[in-house]
């Protein structure tokens, strides 16, 4: 077996960076004839190590799914808005044709309606590829529009905000250098499942063994027993969404015990002593009531924490999509930085990515509220709004009003709460235009689909998750194959829309957007810290790896002062409110509270059509206490029915004691039993939609992110 050179050869073996979830492995592929005939990892990647997950090892599957879209799809007959009226069918059409339907609708409603209008969201999977890393931004700017919407506010935007006021930048996110800490303190995640998340480490499993082989300690705090959980020298179940008080209370007892060591951040840090007045009436006692965890062992894991020679502090999305999601995501560094464990090895570090820059220290720091929705008020975050809000612009008549949509890689229909709700409203948009492979919840309401071409076809460098891996590494994964014919690169697609919406005829005659896209990011490698190019990394298909993080305060920061402001004034506010009894999450009652998990095997709502991972028991379960089983007369394998503020499913019940007592537990990224939708795999084994109960009106109040953690549900049982 030969290795394939860039010629892209009929038969060999190909390299490649998996595209599908943020630890970019390394992948090595056996090609025949174009196909992807065999997957493994790759022993030599210099950060992966040979490891892969079951969604790498299915990218062939994935690759030739025959319910992917190869050509853009165009419904023919008008819209008729307010109702649900079918509109015609969906049928294929040349790329010329696709385009010009785009333009005639975009442009008749910015015509007559403005810009405002026009409303985009963004979907995860736009980072994972190389165009929609590039080229996301552009779009953005080029619609012109205040009504922009990703998948950061029902995922990770509180570490945007929270980074953003204490470091100046809100993508100067630190994370966990796990191969050489010594003391790990994981809270709402699961990385033995989700592979990391604002967390680039592939094989996370053996990096968390060798650990604990080293004599390193892991302690988990999650409501639910979870794989990484099970693995932890200690677990702590907590009460959803409250890790704010135990996070509060461990801050407190840091000050009150004397064990605050910030180290060489000393010089560099403004507020502290405002931060520890703040934080004095959050003793563990007051604290662990609200939270369900002990006051002894609040003060036993602060000594832990602080007594450790390297210790790093992680949170993920069970404390970021809580009712105080935004002041949680900032007590995790909060912490880093009172042990002296921010920005040391060992601790929690900045990564420098090879096509990112150096700075001077100091910047224009961070704000939010440029603008604010025209509905609900919710204040602009990073240039966008909450996604819970969007459906609200759709709904309500007036100046200003969403009329038309464009979405890249996202399915809001799935993963934005009042999911019904939505669904129906996009139905009576004037037009609606989606770039994405399938036929699904939200693009089975499209006028206009545009596809873009399988991973194998596409070229790949992580602009992305680089900016939070583990250790520095670079890699560039050529196309494994040629284009199909027909098919047209992503680059090409959003180039063209982007000069669409900028008003330019030129959309016509853009061409080679892949070959753009890369001398854009040769561009990038060549300013960036290492002088790498392009050219060097097809020398190099197994990566390039730039050493361990090191030290960058102070010249990461952005702040106007040059130094971390620990104790501004958003979050501070929001920590008195908490403390004196505001909404900081479940903190205990009669009823039962809602929480979602990952599994190796899902990846949202966009990998569940791939035979090898869909195969298996069905993995859209209730999980619930065995206690609370009994109590409620729910049965193991039969069905229950789960209610909320904003809506009803029935599901099928799993009894487990991995769960809290008082806990219950549903996965996102089902339901693709509607109508319209093409995946005949995933309509298999449909599920529910977990966003069908979750509600639109509930939101962290300094991000705007979604709560998905922590409903109040009500649970009975119904026959089958």
């Amino acid at each position: 077996m030969t290795e394939l050179p860039l010629t892209l050869p009929v038969v060999g073996t190909a390299y490649r960076t998996c595209p599908l979830c943020e630890a970019t492995c390394g992948l090595s592929l056996t090609v025949s004839d174009g196909r992807i005939t065999g997957v493994r990892g790759d022993p030599d990647d210099v950060l992966s190590h040979g490891f892969v997950c079951p969604k790498g090892a299915a990218l062939g599957q994935l690759d030739e799914d025959p319910d992917r879209l190869r050509t853009p799809l165009l419904r023919r007959g008008p819209r008729q808005s307010g109702t649900r009226q079918s509109r015609g069918e969906l049928s294929p059409v040349g790329w010329d044709e696709a385009f010009e339907a785009v333009a005639a609708g975009l442009g008749a409603v910015i015509d007559r309606h403005g810009r405002d209008a026009v409303a985009m969201y963004l979907g995860n999977p736009t980072v994972h590829t190389l165009a929609g890393g590039l080229y996301a931004g552009p779009l953005r700017t080029a619609l012109g529009s205040r009504n922009v919407y990703t998948a950061s506010t029902v995922d990770q935007m509180p570490k945007h905000v929270s980074c953003g006021y204490l470091f100046g930048h809100p993508l100067a996110i630190p994370v966990p250098d796990v191969d050489r800490t010594d003391f790990l303190l994981i809270l709402g995640a699961d990385p033995y499942s989700s592979n990391g998340s604002l967390w680039t480490a592939p094989d996370l499993p053996g990096r968390l063994r060798a650990l604990r082989e080293r004599g390193g300690r892991l302690v988990v705090v999650d409501p639910r027993r979870s794989r990484t959980a099970k693995v932890a020298d200690r677990h702590l179940p907590i009460r959803p969404g409250t890790d704010v008080y135990l996070l509060l209370a461990l801050a407190q007892e840091l000050f009150a015990a004397g064990l605050v060591a910030p180290g060489r951040l000393a010089d560099h840090l403004a507020g502290l002593d405002a931060l520890a007045e703040l934080v004095e009436p959050a003793t563990p006692q007051a604290m662990g009531e609200r939270c369900g965890i002990d006051a002894g062992e609040i003060r036993t894991l602060a000594r832990e924490l602080a007594a450790a020679p390297r210790a790093a502090v992680y949170g993920r999305i069970g404390t970021t999509t809580v009712a105080a999601g935004t002041v949680t995501s900032w007590l995790v560094d909060v912490l880093n930085v009172l042990t002296g464990n921010l920005d040391r090895p060992g601790g929690a570090m900045f990564p420098l990515p090879a096509h990112g820059h150096r700075g001077r220290g100091s910047g224009p720091g961070f704000t939010v509220g440029r603008w604010r929705s025209r509905v609900r008020g919710l204040p602009e975050v990073l240039g966008e709004l909450p996604a819970v809000t969007l459906v609200d612009e759709i709904e309500t008549p007036g100046e200003g009003q969403v009329r038309a949509l464009v979405t890249v890689a996202g399915n809001p229909a799935l993963s934005v709460p009042g999911g019904d709700r939505l669904g129906a409203a996009l139905s009576t948009l004037d037009f609606m235009v989606s770039v994405d492979p399938y036929l699904n919840a939200t693009t089975r309401h499209a006028d206009v689909i545009l596809p873009p071409p399988a991973p194998a076809e596409q070229s790949h460098y992580d602009v992305s998750f680089y900016h939070f891996s583990v250790r520095n590494v670079a890699n560039f994964s050529p196309p494994v194959r040629p284009l199909a014919p027909g098919a047209l690169d992503e680059a090409d697609i959003l180039l063209r829309l982007i000069a669409i919406l900028s008003g330019r005829e030129s959309w016509r005659s853009i061409v080679d957007g892949r070959a753009r896209a890369e001398k854009l990011v040769d561009d990038k490698l060549r300013a960036g810290p290492y002088g790498l190019t392009l050219d060097k990394l097809r020398e190099h298909p197994h990566g390039i790896d730039l050493g361990a993080l090191e030290e960058r305060i102070p010249e990461i920061l952005r702040t106007p002062s040059g130094r971390i402001e620990l104790c501004p004034d958003p979050m501070a506010a929001e920590v008195r409110r908490l403390i004196a009894g505001g909404d900081g999450g479940s903190t205990g009652g009669p009823g039962l509270v809602l929480i979602g998990r990952r599994h190796l095997r899902t990846n949202n709502s966009w990998m569940g059509n791939v035979p090898a991972l869909a195969k298996g028991s069905s993995l859209c379960t209730l999980l619930v206490h065995p206690e609370d089983a009994a109590r409620l007369g729910l049965v193991d394998g039969g069905h229950a029915r789960l209610r909320s503020r904003a809506g009803t499913i029935e599901v099928t019940v799993e009894v487990s004691d991995a769960i809290a007592p008082g806990v219950v537990s549903l996965p996102h990224g089902f339901g693709h039993d509607l109508p319209g939708v093409r995946l005949s795999v995933a309509g298999r084994e449909p599920g529910v939609s977990v966003n069908r109960v979750t509600d639109e009106l509930a939101v962290d109040p300094l991000s705007g992110t979604a709560v998905l953690n922590g409903v109040p549900v009500e649970v009975e049982p119904v026959s089958p």
